[in-house]
């Protein structure tokens, strides 16, 4: 994107200072006290223009006092464990450690993400939570401990396991991405896209040209399951364990609890799901009740949704041409 005039950022100030008073609350709970940071990433969001991102700010800071956002990680955990337990073991992410320059690396579970053991609004609630738990939570402790201001994570992919099926979960996946547009710009560095199949390269010729050029940027497809390129990156013991070693492969429960971050039983679960009961502890009037946070969900953008009808397309292309496959090879078989 290259350097934000300054000329630009003093514009987009003079805008926020006439924001309502609810809307600079919660402008200030995203920021962290440093909003010049912010004001870039949401100009950075927009092609550096700033009534585009002055718009886009103020759609944020509304839907985040419309839907309680500030309060998120103090409203309620979902509970009972058991539960929640089943949310993590099908909406696979977790924080494997961090970069040397102390970045956050979250490692997702792309290809084995099911979504199919709660409501959408587990999901979403479950997925705020940890962005938000990342912003004010892991981000102040790495810019503490670094002595510099750390605003953004890096985002390792495992798409070992992506099979046609997954068709019936791009609506959700497409919402969670536009939650994060829409609201947490500018918060992933790099989206590192490891074990990837033949299938995900079908898809990637096609997708890849449709996307903007700084999403684009962002994206690398590692050989393999990346080891070796992300080890330049962060230490071994940072390294998310589908990417331990060639040929391992992916698993929802593959390696132990320490090593598997996708797990409740992991410590940044652990930790995340203790911190949010507690906070919830000393706001309740008594005990948890069960039931999702409603977040009101976005629509998809015109390009979101073109992507997601472009890969809709080609999968169903790409379990055509298999099934052909098989079938001539089931010919062959029997012509013999």
């Amino acid at each position: 994107m290259g350097i934000v005039a300054e000329d630009a950022v003093n514009q987009f100030e003079a805008l926020m200072k006439q924001v309502e008073e609810p809307l600079k609350k919660t402008f200030q709970n995203i920021h962290q006290g440093y909003p010049t940071g912010t004001l870039v990433r949401f100009l950075k969001a927009r092609e550096r223009n700033v009534p585009k991102a002055h718009k886009m700010l103020l759609d944020c800071l509304n839907w985040r006092v419309e839907n309680d956002i500030d309060n998120i990680l103090a409203q309620k955990p979902i509970v009972p464990t058991d539960l929640y337990r089943a949310v993590r073991d099908s909406q696979l992410i977790g924080l494997s450690g961090y970069t040397k320059e102390g970045l956050p690396v979250f490692a997702i579970g792309a290809g084995q993400s099911t979504f199919d053991k709660a409501s959408v609004h587990y999901y979403v609630q479950s997925h705020i939570q940890i962005n938000e738990y990342r912003d004010r939570v892991l981000l102040p402790s790495a810019s503490r401990k670094h002595g510099r201001h750390i605003t953004s994570c890096v985002k390792v992919l495992d798409m070992t396991g992506l099979k046609l099926s997954a068709l019936s979960q791009i609506k959700l996946m497409t919402i969670i991405s536009t939650i994060d547009d829409l609201n947490y710009p500018e918060k992933t560095t790099t989206y590192y896209i490891a074990n990837a199949p033949i299938i995900f390269s079908a898809c990637w010729k096609v997708v890849k040209p449709l996307l903007q050029e700084r999403t684009r940027r962002k994206i690398q497809v590692l050989p393999g399951c990346g080891r070796d390129e992300l080890l330049k990156i962060m230490d071994y013991a940072s390294l998310p364990h589908f990417c331990r070693r060639e040929g391992s492969g992916s698993s929802r429960h593959s390696g132990n609890g320490s090593d598997n971050c996708y797990t409740l039983d992991h410590p940044f679960h652990q930790q995340l799901y203790n911190f949010v009961k507690e906070q919830a502890s000393i706001t309740a009037a008594g005990p948890y009740k069960q039931g999702s946070v409603h977040v009101n969900l976005p629509d998809s953008s015109a390009d979101e949704s073109e992507i997601a009808k472009t890969i809709e397309s080609e999968l169903k292309k790409f379990g055509n041409q298999t099934r052909l496959t098989d079938s001539l090879d089931a010919l062959k078989v029997g012509d013999n």
